[in-house]
C-alpha cells in the first residue's frame, strides 16, 4: 500500500515537473528559450510561420541577437526601439514593406540583414544606427537611400543588389570605411567621380546594369581586390585601369578575385587583348596611355609653335591659314 502511494506521487511530481513552462508567463517562456552564444543573448524564431511578432518579445530587453528570419512578417512595430541592446537583427526573407522609425533608437546595432522583403524605401532614423558595420538591403524594391545615411561612417559592408537603383545614392560616398560595395543587378547607367572617395574599397560589384563606362576616378581605388562589371554596356575602359595591380586576373568564376568584364560589347580594348589575359590588357592599357600622353605633348608643342610664330609675325587677329600651315 506504502509503495503504491509512493509511486502515486512520484508520478504526480514527474507530471509537474514535466510542464513547468506551462505554468510560466509568456515573456518567461521566450525567455527560457533565449541561449547564449559568444557572449551574446540570442533568440532565433526563425521558420515559424509568424505573421506578427509576439507582444511578449519586445520585453525581452537583454536581447542582444534576434533572428526572425524566413516568416511572413508584413511589419514590425515600433516596439522594436525597445530592444536597444541589440546587435544583430536579422529580418530577412519576410513580407516586410517598411521598417518603423523606431529602428533608430537600435543605437548598439552593428549589423542588420532585411533583404528579401519588400522594402521600397529605408527610414531616414536609420541614419541614427551609426555603430552599423553591416547593412543587406538586397532584394527589395528601393530606388535610392535617404540622406541620413551618410552618417554611417563605420559602415564596411553594403549590399544593395538586386532594387531599382538608377544611381548610386550620395550617402554612399560618404561611408569611407566600405570596403565591399555590392549593387548587381540594379539600373544604374553610370558610377560617379565620387566612388574615389571610398579609398578602403576592396570588393565592388556592378554586374547586372547599364552601365556606359567606367569613370576614371575608378582606378584611384587602388586597394581593389574584385571589380565585377559583368553583363553591362561598357565600350572602353579607362586607360590608367592597369594601375588596380590587386586586380590580379580576369575572372570568370562570381567568386573569384580579380577583374569580372564578361559580356561587354567593348570596343577597347579589343576581345583579342582580353583573350591574352590581364597583363595583356594592362600592357595594352599603359601602351594607349603612353601613346596618348604623346599625342597630347605633340599637340602642345605644336600650338606653342605657332603661338611663336605670331608672336614674332605681331599677327594680334585670330590665326591666319599662312600661321597655322606651318603645321
Amino acid at each position: 500500500m506504502g509503495a503504491k502511494k509512493s509511486k502515486s506521487a512520484d508520478e504526480e511530481s514527474g507530471r509537474k515537473s514535466a510542464a513547468p513552462e506551462e505554468n510560466l508567463p509568456t515573456v518567461e517562456r521566450f525567455r527560457k528559450h533565449t541561449t547564449t552564444h559568444f557572449g551574446y543573448k540570442v533568440l532565433s524564431l526563425a521558420r515559424r510561420g509568424l505573421e506578427d511578432p509576439p507582444e511578449e518579445l519586445w520585453e525581452l530587453t537583454e536581447l542582444q541577437k534576434l533572428n526572425l528570419s524566413l516568416n511572413a512578417l508584413r511589419s514590425v512595430p515600433p516596439s522594436l526601439g525597445s530592444l536597444q541592446n541589440l546587435v544583430v537583427l536579422n529580418l530577412w526573407g519576410n513580407h516586410l514593406s517598411s521598417l518603423p522609425p523606431e529602428i533608430g533608437r537600435l543605437r548598439n546595432l552593428k549589423v542588420l540583414f532585411a533583404y528579401r522583403n519588400r522594402l521600397s524605401d529605408v527610414p531616414e532614423e536609420l541614419g541614427s544606427c551609426t555603430k552599423l558595420e553591416v547593412l543587406s538591403l538586397a532584394n527589395n524594391h528601393l530606388t535610392t537611400l535617404p540622406s541620413s545615411l551618410s552618417a554611417l561612417v563605420g559602415l564596411k559592408k553594403l549590399n544593395l543588389s538586386h532594387n531599382l537603383i538608377t544611381h548610386i545614392p550620395s550617402c554612399v560616398y560618404t561611408m569611407k570605411s566600405l570596403v565591399f560595395l555590392q549593387l548587381a543587378c540594379n539600373k544604374l547607367e553610370n558610377i560617379a567621380d565620387q566612388i574615389q572617395t571610398l579609398a578602403d574599397l576592396k570588393i565592388l560589384i556592378v554586374e547586372g546594369n547599364s552601365i556606359h563606362s567606367l569613370p576614371k576616378m575608378l582606378c584611384c581605388l587602388t586597394k581593389l581586390e574584385l571589380l565585377n562589371v559583368d553583363f553591362n554596356d561598357i565600350q572602353n575602359v579607362p586607360t590608367e585601369m592597369h594601375r588596380l595591380r590587386r586586380l590580379e586576373k580576369l575572372a570568370c568564376h562570381p567568386l573569384d578575385k580579380g577583374l569580372h568584364i564578361r559580356h561587354n560589347p567593348l570596343l577597347k580594348p579589343i576581345k583579342e587583348v582580353l583573350d591574352g589575359g590581364l597583363q595583356a590588357l594592362y600592357n595594352y592599357l599603359k601602351a594607349t596611355e603612353s601613346s596618348g600622353r604623346s599625342a597630347s605633348l605633340i599637340q602642345t608643342l605644336r600650338r606653342e609653335r605657332v603661338e611663336r610664330v605670331v608672336s614674332h609675325s605681331g599677327v594680334s587677329e585670330p590665326l591666319k591659314v599662312s600661321a597655322v600651315e606651318i603645321l
